[in-house]
């Protein structure tokens, strides 16, 4: 999938974020994002935003020598989404369509990780999001396959979500499926690591993997051995959020997206509005 143009500023935006999170060497911040307009004006040369994310955030890295600059923001997410996780619970055990209401919670899990500050503000924040209904929903399709699956692979997205996520595995666990849950490889931006999957209780739940790759993505050709072989054998494939819908999107194999349409060009390409909740099979 192409690097659309209003990619740019949303790059750049992440850049000077990750960069005064790294250092507060104000002089090192401009050295950095100097460097990171250079690669802005290359962006041709890339053939996702993904890709081109993920040369940005090393490059802060490595400037910096902050291994990973959002893990603060990661922990709090994940704290906050723990805080959460009864109440969820409690939502969807009151819900006819349970399956339905999983999967509106795992992808309502970006919107409330790092908005809510006091139980009222949580529980009016969930509210809030999880009453949207999904603009693109394919559950039918996926609960006819369901029925007659083994093995399911999640692959995560952010670290805020992988409680969210939690309750979705928790949820298709009670059909006797064997569950994998898969995240990146090493920290980039706030995506979900093995240190953040475990921290959300996930291996309670599913077998958590590296996918190998350490795109805010997922490039197929990049990843283990273990995980290609993983990802051409479960029966059913869930992929969460915009950077992973970004890099797989164009694959033959028959993959449920399950993402927030967060910018124009996205919801433009799936046909919803900005913001809108969409479950979909390509």
């Amino acid at each position: 999938m192409e690097v659309f143009l209003e990619c740019l500023p949303c790059t750049l935006r992440q850049a000077i974020e990750a960069s005064r999170m790294a250092t507060g060497d104000r002089a090192l911040q401009q050295a950095i994002m100097e460097e990171v307009v250079r690669l802005l004006a290359a962006f041709p040369q890339y053939k996702s935003s993904p890709e081109l994310g993920r040369v940005v955030h090393q490059l802060v890295k490595e400037r910096t020598g902050a291994a990973d600059p959002y893990k603060r923001i990661k922990m709090e997410s994940i704290a906050k989404a723990l805080q959460l996780y009864p109440v969820l619970k409690e939502f969807l055990a009151g819900q006819q369509d349970q399956l339905y209401w999983a999967l509106k919670i795992a992808v309502t899990g970006n919107s409330i990780d790092a908005a809510v500050s006091t139980k009222i503000e949580i529980k009016e924040q969930i509210e809030a999001e999880l009453t949207k209904e999904l603009a693109l929903c394919d559950l039918e399709s996926f609960a006819e396959e369901l029925r007659q699956a083994k093995r399911l692979l999640l692959i995560g997205d952010n670290a805020g979500e992988t409680v969210f996520d939690r309750i979705l595995l928790e949820k298709l666990a009670a059909d006797g499926l064997e569950l994998i849950y898969a995240v990146r490889s090493e920290p980039v931006i706030n995506d979900a690591t093995l240190e953040d999957a475990y921290a959300s209780g996930l291996a309670e739940v599913a077998r958590i993997v590296s996918t190998g790759c350490n795109v805010p993505g997922l490039l197929l050709e990049e990843c283990t051995p273990e995980f290609q072989e993983i990802f051409r054998t479960v029966d059913l494939i869930i992929s969460k959020g915009q950077g992973n819908y970004e890099t797989l999107g164009d694959l033959e194999r028959g993959i449920y997206f399950l993402l927030k349409a967060k910018c124009a060009p996205i919801a433009t390409l799936l046909g919803v509005k900005v913001n809108d909740y969409v479950f979909f099979r390509r």
